[in-house]
């Protein structure tokens, strides 16, 4: 049986991205660096997507290596705030759409200031959670960023 397509795939064809599906048992848990034992692929390639709230109103999104930590300082100097803080579980899915362990940064319920670690250029191609826990996304990091206008920073503690 075909699975159904996320809308983060629906929003990378629509945009005419290239982009590998990929799936795992998310079973034995849904952090990323799980995702990327169950794919075969180095951590270092694997992102996962973090929201938060900024101090001016709004929120921000970060796209980080799944094994690295957001400096919370780096990210807010990234988006030109005060400070930011990480989004309650509770308010991810009311304000993304999604749910934790299948956050994207591709087809959001609303278009957020998006920013990717500088690290994922290192990389030909990276994988991103699909938008269901589960699935990811290999696609180009120039790619995710073009659909996102997302800037590439320095996002991650030392």
């Amino acid at each position: 049986m075909k699975e159904a397509k996320t809308n983060a795939m629906r929003a990378l064809e629509r945009a005419k991205i290239a982009y590998t599906p990929h799936e795992y048992d998310a079973s034995e848990g849904v952090d990323g660096v799980h995702a990327a034992q169950a794919l075969g692929v180095d951590p270092s390639c694997v992102f996962k997507t973090l929201v938060t709230h900024v101090r001016s109103g709004g929120h921000c999104v970060f796209v980080i290596p799944v094994a690295r930590e957001l400096d919370l300082k780096k990210a807010a100097r990234a988006a030109g705030e005060k400070s930011v803080e990480m989004l309650h579980v509770k308010d991810l899915l009311p304000t993304t759409g999604y749910v934790r362990g299948g956050c994207s940064p591709v087809g959001m319920k609303k278009a957020f200031p998006t920013f990717v670690d500088e690290g994922a250029l290192l990389h030909e191609r990276i994988f991103v959670s699909a938008g269901r826990i589960g699935q990811q996304v290999e696609l180009a990091p120039r790619d995710l960023a073009a659909l996102t206008g997302a800037r590439f920073a320095d996002l991650l503690a030392p």
